[in-house]
């Protein structure tokens, strides 16, 4: 297949484009160029930002030169209506089939039932990041019921790779100061009580639910969630960090609803805590199971989490301190403890 991913060097889509590399797809990348050294060869790049339409009409235009139809046009770096209104405009009678990357944050918070499937509302009062996913959502398949344009949309949840770790509050920097308090013996701050459920899915496992819907015609005009089955509760999470690190994590438990008044703005703990990860959810992926016959996220977390550490603990410039969010850790604890000594 002749397949165009917008982006394609993130967290998710890293894997889906080596993963169509190996497979011997004729695979082009078209974003800024920050990654030059990590795609593979073989793959072709557009390099331009997509956001500046004037910038990018010209090499646009030699890629539409180049290739009169594409299968598959897989958008991974749209967040807004108005960038998928620009796609639709751009990729309209150019591609057999639009992949949309939504999110499942956009399902309502909280949902009527924790067991999520492609059916349930979307809706999120807390985050504007979902909502506009949302309304992405709505303006392609309007466009799909309207004007026939071929869309798919993918709804991840929390996938991750070997370059982060995991965790439920950290500071706009990264988990790494998060590890580094492990590390050190200090306490970690585990959201609510830790026993909310969550599912974190290796982006390689993503990757094959991903692939399985290009070129599928069962994927057209319709909505899919790609998702491990593990379902976890957040201390678990984290002692399965705590272990791959080789230390027993001092959880320490803050209700989601404070720390979501009290952090930083920049932390956003209002649309990733309240409007993401303090709900319990359990996603129920039979419908990627019908249409991708076969598919299973084999990656347990305590098998990912280790690769994640081994690789970020032998990459420096991973190891990216966050000495506000330490401090910030540090205050909010010693703050809780005072006053349960005054009460």
């Amino acid at each position: 297949m002749k397949i165009l991913l917008i982006g394609g060097t993130g967290t998710i889509s890293s894997a889906i484009t080596r993963q169509l590399a190996e497979s011997g797809h004729e695979l082009w990348l078209l974003n800024r160029g920050n990654r030059k050294d990590e795609v593979p060869a073989g793959v072709r790049q557009v390099v331009c930002d997509i956001n500046d339409e004037a910038g990018a009409a010209t090499p646009l235009q030699q890629l539409f030169e180049q290739v009169e139809m594409f299968d598959a046009v897989c958008e991974f770096i749209g967040f807004l209506p108005e960038q998928v209104a620009r796609d639709i405009r751009l990729f309209k009678g150019r591609t057999r089939q639009y992949v949309y990357i939504s999110s499942a944050s956009a399902y309502n918070k909280p949902a009527a039932s924790h067991v999520i499937t492609e059916g349930t509302a979307l809706a999120n009062p807390y985050w504007e990041y979902s909502r506009n996913k949302i309304a992405s959502e709505d303006l392609l398949m309007k466009a799909w019921r309207e004007d026939g344009f071929p869309v798919t949309i993918v709804r991840p949840s929390h996938t991750y790779c070997e370059r982060s770790v995991p965790v439920s509050v950290h500071g706009p920097k990264g988990s790494w100061q998060v590890l580094k308090r492990m590390m050190e013996g200090k306490p970690v701050i585990v959201h609510g009580d830790g026993s909310s459920l969550w599912t974190l899915t290796w982006n390689e496992d993503f990757a094959r639910g991903f692939i399985g819907l290009l070129g599928n015609p069962k994927a057209i005009g319709e909505a899919f969630q790609i998702m491990s089955d593990e379902q976890l509760t957040w201390n678990q999470v984290y002692e399965c960090v705590g272990r791959a690190l080789h230390t027993t994590p001092k959880l320490y438990h803050v209700s989601s609803d404070f720390l979501a008044a009290v952090a930083p703005k920049e932390y956003d703990l209002t649309g990733n805590l309240l409007g993401d990860k303090a709900v319990t959810v359990a996603f129920d992926c039979s419908k990627l199971k019908r249409a991708v016959p076969g598919f299973c996220a084999t990656t347990r977390f305590d098998e990912g989490v280790r690769r994640c550490v081994d690789y970020i603990l032998s990459h420096p410039e991973l190891q990216v301190e966050d000495p506000e969010f330490d401090a910030w850790c540090d205050i909010l604890i010693a703050t809780i403890e005072k006053a349960k000594q005054w009460i």
